[in-house]
């Protein structure tokens, strides 16, 4: 049995930006008429997959756990003998990682669904790991207090 979470946090693409393109690009194909059917079966499976995905983020006694449904089927867990230090950090997701989602850089490796705050957690391997977070303070004080 799992123990409960000391801190929850889902987070969603839910941004109007994005939304307005896709909706954008979908009146496209419809304007260029011909309907363009492989086009908007593509808008709306792309419409459809970043509807669903979420970034589920907790903090256990145990750790830190986070999983980006549906790629993680299960939670990924870094434990706290895994952490070599973490802090609060406001980051540029497209300059530092070309944006949003799970993203890979040179050493690092970001989660992130929108915004630009998250917590970095160094781990004791070298490889860095963001997550994002709209409640980042609230995330790195329970990290704070779950590692006493």
């Amino acid at each position: 049995m799992e123990p409960d979470p000391v801190f929850r946090e889902v987070q969603r693409f839910r941004q109007p930006w994005l939304w307005a393109l896709l909706g954008g690009i979908a009146l496209f194909t419809l304007v260029l008429g011909p309907i363009s059917w492989p086009g908007l079966v593509v808008v709306g499976a792309t419409a459809a997959l970043l509807y669903g995905l979420r970034l589920e983020t907790e903090v256990r006694v145990d750790g830190i756990y986070f999983k980006m449904w549906p790629f993680h089927r299960s939670f990924r867990r870094i434990s706290w003998a895994e952490i070599e230090r973490y802090e609060s950090k406001r980051y540029g997701p497209l300059r530092e990682f070309g944006g949003w989602g799970i993203r890979w850089a040179p050493g690092k490796i970001a989660y992130n669904v929108s915004g630009n705050r998250g917590v970095w957690i160094e781990r004791t391997t070298g490889r860095g790991v963001l997550i994002g977070s709209q409640r980042t303070e609230e995330l790195v004080g329970t990290i704070d207090e779950a590692r006493r």
